[in-house]
């Protein structure tokens, strides 16, 4: 009798073991939301998958919410990490870190811009949080850990080397107020918007996601970035 039941306890775990390998091999079919194009998510399926409310109060907003100016990795900043990713023929300061020179082919306006690090010159180019950072506190970022809001304001997913006055045009502008003049771009800003927007778990608004839906609609194919 003992015997019997012994078999059948090793019957039971080798079954078990059997269904656990069969759910971890066997491919488990795609979420019909992850609709994708070649080999990139579709953004206009990506923004239906993000909450609609309203904004919230700005009540409480400070830039110093999202951490006290720059973060460092080493001894490089983030400021300066964009620009050597954004800018062409980049010259570096004896440091290897600040940016002393370089050219910027800007996705706002579709300028060639040249930079040159200066207390006069510096601010020709800006790095700007393609969320804006009261925008992002308005739609969720206020319920983020203090580390958290520090990893977005310093994210190279939200952040883009461009035109200082049109970063300075933008302000806190979300997509429904505000567009880069360079209409060719504005299909992968959203895209952008969109895959910032979800990676925080952030909302969009009302006239945000019309506004989204809208540029999109003349680019269907546009994908996610990276």
């Amino acid at each position: 009798m003992q015997q019997r039941r012994r078999r059948i306890i090793a019957v039971i775990v080798l079954l078990a073991a059997l269904v656990a390998w069969i759910v971890q091999t066997v491919p488990q079919p795609a979420a019909p939301t992850q609709q994708r194009s070649g080999n990139g998510e579709l953004a206009s399926a990506a923004l239906e998958m993000l909450p609609v409310k309203g904004r919230a109060p700005k009540t409480g907003y400070k830039r110093a919410q999202f951490g006290d100016g720059w973060a460092k990795l080493g001894n490089c900043d983030t400021r300066n990490l964009i620009l050597q990713r954004d800018l062409k023929n980049v010259v570096l300061e004896d440091d290897k870190c600040k940016v002393r020179a370089g050219a910027l082919n800007d996705p706002y306006t579709g300028k060639a811009i040249a930079f040159a690090r200066g207390a006069s010159t510096s601010a020709a180019v800006q790095i700007d949080h393609v969320v804006a950072l009261s925008n992002a506190w308005q739609t969720g970022a206020q319920q983020l850990s203090a580390e958290r809001r520090v990893q977005l304001a310093n994210d190279p997913l939200e952040l883009l080397a461009v035109d200082g006055p049109a970063n300075q045009q933008k302000g806190d502008g979300d997509t429904a107020t505000w567009l880069p003049s360079n209409k060719p771009f504005r299909c992968q800003y959203i895209a952008r918007q969109i895959a910032v927007k979800r990676k925080y778990a952030l909302w969009v608004t009302e006239p945000e996601k019309a506004a989204m839906a809208r540029v999109l609609s003349s680019c269907p194919e546009q994908i996610m970035p990276a």
